[in-house]
């Protein structure tokens, strides 16, 4: 019977796809308690621009309804809470619960008391056309099935809302050499130093391999009924930003 239970990826293995859930939790489990540090280390900093360009290319305004999904320890959802003031709101949600009580955590050390929902990004549990944006970084390629979360995320924009997936990407290819011994020698190395866990950044690594590049997650985004679908590369693309509207 095992053999015909449908596989997916986690990093190079194929796993059951029941299974990986559960397999990417241990992972942010275990790299919880430093995720925000390991994040300043291996990006030197770079993943507080990325996400103030998202920010920015996101045009919230205040009186707007944002969700932020797999938002982790809370970095979007901190800068959402600023922008938007006493008007509209900000949830913050994530499947991790590790993840989601430190970001829950970091905001009210930060004064803003936000919503928040522990949730698979494939059955958000919010009502059609209920968000004017919605924004999910670095956290979509953890999902198992990529197409059904970008469906659901689509679902609860209203018409004229946008959806932002800020995503590790396909690195232009002059570079590829230098990243790829950066990511499978140095990450892994720096992993077990300050979290005491190489595998799961080793990984971290391999999930970014696997994961549709800057045209292929375009057409994905547009397959999910999201129209004027664009990216931005960032850091030679290292990173994209892509945006799509629904109408």
């Amino acid at each position: 019977m095992s053999s015909d239970k449908s596989t997916t990826h986690f990093g190079y293995q194929q796993i059951a796809e029941d299974q990986k859930a559960r397999h990417v939790a241990d992972v942010f489990d275990s790299v919880a308690e430093r995720y925000d540090l390991m994040n300043d280390l291996m990006s030197a900093g770079l993943h507080r621009l990325w996400k103030a360009f998202t920010i920015a290319k996101s045009g919230v305004r205040p009186g707007w309804r944002v969700l932020d999904v797999a938002g982790g320890t809370g970095d979007l959802a901190l800068a959402f809470a600023r922008k938007l003031g006493d008007q509209g709101q900000i949830w913050l949600t994530d499947i991790n619960h590790a993840m989601l009580a430190r970001g829950r955590d970091r905001l009210c050390d930060k004064g803003f008391i936000v919503p928040v929902a522990q949730c698979d990004a494939e059955k958000l549990p919010f009502p059609d056309e209920h968000f004017d944006c919605v924004t999910v970084a670095f956290g979509l390629r953890n999902m198992t099935h990529k197409d059904r979360a970008l469906a659901e995320m689509r679902r609860v924009l209203r018409p004229g809302g946008r959806l932002l997936v800020l995503e590790f990407s396909q690195v232009w290819k002059p570079l590829a050499p230098a990243y790829d011994f950066y990511s499978f020698k140095l990450i892994p190395r720096l992993g077990q130093m300050v979290t005491g866990d190489e595998a799961s950044y080793r990984y971290l690594a391999e999930s970014i391999r696997v994961h549709p590049d800057q045209q292929a997650l375009k057409e994905l985004m547009e397959q999910a009924g999201l129209e004027r679908v664009e990216y931005f590369n960032l850091a030679f693309g290292v990173v994209a930003l892509h945006r799509g509207f629904k109408f």
